[in-house]
Order: C-alpha cells, then structure tokens, then sequence
C-alpha cells in the first residue's frame, strides 16, 4: 500500500505536460472524495430524472410557441435573444435535440443535495477522466460501474468487479477508469470525425478537451472557430456558449449543416437549455398539470426535493391584492428592504449572458451589504428584457472533511470545507432509446469560510468514490 504522499506526487506528476486547465491550479488529494452508497445511488439514479426533464422542458418551450402552453414560457425563454436563434431553437432540424452531455451543479448540505443548476456545455470532462483514470492507478481504488446503457462488453466488466468490490474497506471509484471517455465517445454515434470546436471564452478548458482528443484518438480533434473544414457524416462537440456566437467565425457553417443533416451538432443550439429560469419554470403553480403529465408525479416529486425554489424575477406588476409565492412581497423591488437573514437568497444571471457562467453573476443576498443587495436586485429589474435573472432559496452547504497534500512542508492538511457534486451524464442512443450513462463525478471542496463553492486556487478537487 503506497503512502498517501506517494500517491499525492504520483497524481501530481501524472499532470500532462500542457495542463489541464490554462493557468489554473487546485489542490491535489491523496485520495478520492467519499461517498455514502446511498448518495452514490441517488446521483445514479439522477440521469434518467434529468433527461426526462430536458424532454419536457424542450416540449413545454414548442408548445407554448404553438399556443398550446401559456405564451408567457416561449416569451421568457427568448428574451434577449436574436431572432436567428430563435428560429434555429425552433426549427424543425432540430425539434427534438436535447443537450447529450447533462451536468448538474450538486451542492451537499444538511437536508440533502441541491441541484442549483444544470450546464449543458460543461467543463471538466477531461480533468474528471483523467482524475478516474489516474487515481486508479495509484492502487487502492477499484473502480465502480454506474452505467444504465452498458454494452455487453461493460457488464462482462462489471461482473469482474463485483467480486473486487465486496472486498471490505476498499474504496470504488465511481465509475469504470475510462468510463468518462468511453460516455463522450458515445454520444457521437457513428460520424466519422468528431470536431470540439473551442471558443476563446472557453479557451481555459481547450487543454482538458485536447487531452481527450489525445485519449480517444485521430477520430477526435480540437479546433478554433476558424476552422471550417467540416465533411458530410462528421460530428462537432460545441464547446462555446451561444451569447458568444459574434466571435465564433464558424457557428454560422456549424449550424447550417447541422440543420442540413450533414453534421451531427451538439448540444443544439438552443438557447433555452443554457437558462437558469427552467427551474423556475418547474416550480411555476401554472405549470404543475404540465409537469405532472410529463415527468409523473414520482419524477416531479424528486425534482422538487433536490431543486431549490427558484423565481424568474420578472418586473411586470402585480394586482394590489397578490404576492410573489413563498416571498410575501407584492412588488420585486421589496426583495431591497429584506434583513440580512431574510436574504438567505441568490440572485444570479440566468442564461445568453457573458455573467452566467463560473462564478460570476452570482449574489448571495446574506453574505452582502443592503447596499450592494439593492444594487443587485436594481440591476436585475432594469435588465429583465435583455437579460433576465432568477432568484433561488440558498441551501448553505453542510460541512466535510477532507484532505490535501502540501508538497512544500510534505505533508497531509487536513481541511473542513464545503462541497458541490458534479456527475457527468452522457446521452446516447436515438429518440425514446437514447439513455444517459454516468461517467463519474467531480468533487470541488472549498474551505469552510467561502459561501459560495466555485473551483478556485483554494480548492481540492478530486474524483469520488464510494
């Protein structure tokens, strides 16, 4: 059994040699993220609940815009939007196209997990393969087969594995080694070459990305948004927001051959997957009769238990005689006089914004000043109809140790922090048959003085077991 500091050097100079992230770094675990077996199901289990809500979500947008739904769903979800979007996210050509890469954003707190979000281009594929591939290599970590579209290949190994995970007190990786690389290959089908193309916003993750390229071999490359030279039957992974389209040169070709059939694109392009006002949404008292239909009640009542409430902050006025739900406030701009422990709330940017993603656009109303609240809120109500945003309850993180090796005093420090969750789910197959596999799970373990838990400098990042 290898010492936790040789296994603390050897992840670390197991780093590819471009880095995983440009200029950023994390702490390094001598050992995976624990979890209950509990918890490990539940995550599990979390894919087909999260793919069926994509469903009804895509559902719910095209018949609100047939008139079917309340026109109210299809108007907020293009706010802000160019007209071309939205007649791509409304166009035949991609009518039933959801996001085949699902990544809930899993925060670990006393009353269980919160999904706070859900981000349909992801980063950290690569750093969470290459985190599974090279912790289980340092020895002690079997991994765990959490798939529900396994090929006969993966069930040959997984029956293998039972028998390695009955051994007592030996840790499972969540997630076959390769499981990571194996899920992203898989939502590509048949096309002949696969394309991630990276913008320069997104050039931070292009090192992850260019490592799975270098894993999965001469059918996967990473390109530019200069790149154009796309072949009928190929495949592009669009690593890009859409708010940033104006400086990816090729999105246009992209999408126009996607639209064609010549390409195989995803995720779509379909602005209304990149909003955080979907849950919202999924908590709108006008829309249960919906949901309940679409999801069944089981699917709803799950959803519900781990999804914050969240509101659409929406300035049209309320009659003198009506309150925001579960607020008690008869205009949004009441939210400015709320005390400070009243304000366990997060304001964030919802979607279409170069502030909805990462950390920023996020304000914890208790941990700011009236001040700086009321700013907040202010700005939020001006910008409504070109960039709206949401208002979420704040489930504060429950505390959780863990560890992390300093190599300059060569040593384990042992850290209390708090934790988000981030499982890969990964989309194969066509229409009703296609299923979401879980290819493994990031955690990211902030010191316990942060409020807010986002990758940083501080942080200890590492696979999870089980």
């Amino acid at each position: 059994m290898t010492s936790p500091a040789e296994q603390a050097k050897s992840i670390r100079d197991s780093i590819p040699a471009g880095g995983l992230f440009a200029g950023l770094e994390w702490k390094v675990s001598p050992a995976p993220f624990p979890l209950g077996e509990k918890l490990a199901d539940e995550i599990e289990s979390l894919g087909r609940v999260l793919l069926q809500f994509y469903r009804a979500t895509n559902l719910l947008y095209r018949k609100s815009v047939d008139g079917k739904q309340p026109e109210w769903v299809a108007r907020w979800l293009d706010l802000g939007k160019p007209r071309e979007l939205i007649e791509l996210q409304r166009s035949a050509a991609f009518k039933n196209d959801v996001p085949r890469v699902i990544r809930p954003d899993v925060l670990l707190t006393e009353n269980g997990i919160s999904i706070t979000e859900l981000d349909s281009v992801p980063g950290g594929i690569g750093l969470t393969g290459w985190l599974n591939q090279t912790y289980s290599k340092i020895g002690q970590h079997e991994p765990k087969v959490y798939c529900t579209n396994s090929s006969v290949g993966d069930a040959r190994v997984r029956k293998s594995l039972d028998k390695l995970d009955k051994i007592p007190d030996r840790p499972a990786l969540i997630g076959i080694r390769d499981e990571m690389l194996h899920g992203f290959e898989s939502i590509f089908g048949d096309a002949k070459h696969v394309h991630i193309v990276v913008s320069e916003e997104a050039k931070t993750y292009r090192p992850e990305m260019e490592w799975v390229a270098a894993q999965l071999g001469s059918r996967f490359t990473v390109c530019d948004s200069q790149f154009n030279d796309f072949a009928e039957g190929d495949a592009v992974y669009r690593f890009f927001e859409l708010f940033d389209l104006p400086n990816v040169a090729n999105a246009r070709r992209i999408f126009e051959l996607a639209s064609e059939k010549k390409l195989r694109l995803t995720p779509p392009p379909k602005p209304m997957f990149e909003e955080k006002m979907l849950f919202a949404l999924l908590w709108n008292r006008n829309l249960q009769n919906f949901w309940r239909q679409e999801l069944g009640e089981g699917f709803l009542a799950r959803l519900k238990k781990v999804i914050p409430y969240t509101w659409l902050v929406d300035p049209a006025p309320l009659p003198p005689h009506a309150a925001l739900p579960g607020l008690d406030l008869t205009d949004w701009s009441q939210l400015k006089a709320l005390s400070q422990k009243e304000r366990d709330l997060i304001l964030k940017v919802s979607g279409f914004s170069e502030n909805a993603w990462g950390a920023r656009g996020v304000y914890l109303g208790s941990d700011l000043s009236q001040a700086d609240w009321s700013a907040a809120v202010d700005a939020a109500l001006k910008n409504f109809e070109t960039s709206p945003s949401v208002l979420q309850r704040f489930h504060k993180p429950s505390q959780v140790d863990t560890s992390w090796f300093d190599f300059a005093k060569n040593e384990v420090v042992p850290m209390k922090g708090r934790a988000r969750l981030c499982p890969y789910y990964f989309v194969s197959g066509e229409g009703d048959a296609a299923r979401p596999q879980l290819g493994g799970v990031l955690a990211t373990i902030v010191p316990a003085d942060k409020k807010i838990v986002h990758g940083m400098t501080d942080a200890v990042l590492a696979p999870c077991s089980v």
